[in-house]
């Protein structure tokens, strides 16, 4: 989505990071994916603070698409939780690593990133709750 909407500063991405495995790999914190989104969300229909009345509609619309988004996710999955999705816990010593080496990324939290990345090109194709920053 980066690329997507042209935010063009690698910072973005550099702030998702600690999103992997929940918030730096507590996995009792929401899927990186969701948690990702949000911010996605947040940063794409963003506008200036000082235009009170657009920035309150904004806020209020970011709210509402991350809620629906979410709502699906956890009603597609069953769960918004890292632990709950993967059904592995971080914190036991070795599991990272077994995580990584049984492909268990790649057959469920690619799935995951699908999904979030469906849901969020879906809403371009809605009209805007309020006007855009330019």
């Amino acid at each position: 989505m980066w690329e997507a909407y042209d935010f063009g500063n690698e910072d973005f991405l550099w702030a998702g990071i600690p999103f992997l495995g929940g918030i730096g790999g507590y996995q009792n914190a929401p899927c990186g994916v969701v948690s990702a989104a949000a911010v996605c969300l947040g940063l794409r229909h963003r506008c200036p603070m000082k235009d009170k009345e657009r920035a309150k509609q904004a806020r209020h619309a970011v709210r509402t698409f991350s809620a629906n988004i979410v709502t699906e996710f956890d009603r597609h999955f069953g769960a918004i939780t890292c632990r709950e999705l993967i059904g592995m816990d971080f914190a036991k010593p070795g599991e990272y690593q077994k995580f990584l080496e049984s492909g268990v990324w790649k057959d469920k939290c690619e799935k995951y990133a699908a999904f979030m990345i469906e849901r969020l090109y879906a809403l371009e194709d809605q009209p805007p709750l309020f006007v855009q920053a330019p």
